[in-house]
């Protein structure tokens, strides 16, 4: 299988010769052409990002961020590739989680072995985006959770507060942390839903949903 890519940049020039360069190197390569755009698709099915900055609507850099929100893409690699080239824009996208940052005007080679330095640093081993604990399953780029090969049908609210519990295990989740990451700006959402979501989750996993604890006056974690 190919490894997917996604270019999000308002420049069609820049899309097209970044996919032509690398789709000879093997790669799969789509394009968006603004973040509103690029948000709407299945994310998380990519290995890795290229993001241009400055574009019309929301910024590569407001994506990003919120990309690194969701459990569902916050591990996948997001490289820069932007005009705005001075130090500070530097700092500013590497702090919200960018594994590069690379300014126009580029060489094409240059981002071509940025990408594959990148893909080899954040997926040694063939990561197949796989969380495990005993006979529990999540397959994150399928949004899927197994129990014993057997599927649990979850909603998408239970799929990000499962991942995001698997991916941090031992770690207690303020109601505030919670929704942060799981329902950002979209709706109002009282702790109680919250609560609910978790009892829902706990029930359907069974014999794991033991291990989805709560800390009374904290909030939730998952301890192994």
């Amino acid at each position: 299988m190919k490894t997917k890519i996604l270019i999000v940049d308002d420049e069609e020039s820049i899309c097209e010769i970044l996919s032509f360069n690398l789709e000879i190197e093997g790669f799969e390569v789509d394009c968006a052409y603004s973040a509103e755009q690029a948000m709407k698709m299945p994310l998380e099915e990519y290995s890795l990002i290229i993001l241009d900055v400055m574009m019309s609507g929301k910024s590569g850099f407001k994506m990003a961020k919120e990309m690194k929100e969701s459990p569902l893409t916050a591990d996948i690699p997001i490289i820069f590739c932007s005009a705005m080239g001075s130090e500070e824009s530097k700092v500013t996208g590497l702090t919200i989680g960018a594994d590069d940052y690379i300014a126009k005007p580029f060489s094409v080679r240059e981002v071509v072995a940025r990408v594959k330095s990148v893909l080899r640093r954040c997926h040694k081993e063939g990561d197949s985006q796989i969380l495990e604990f005993k006979g529990l399953r999540v397959d994150i780029l399928k949004h899927k959770c197994y129990i014993d090969s057997s599927e649990v049908a979850l909603t998408k609210t239970e799929l990000e507060i499962l991942i995001l519990m698997l991916k941090n295990p031992g770690r207690v989740f303020s109601r505030e942390e919670i929704l942060k990451r799981i329902w950002k700006d979209e709706v109002i959402v009282l702790d109680r839903t919250i609560d609910v979501n978790i009892t829902r989750l706990r029930k359907k996993l069974g014999e794991y949903g033991n291990y989805l604890t709560t800390s009374q006056g904290y909030g939730y974690g998952f301890n192994i």
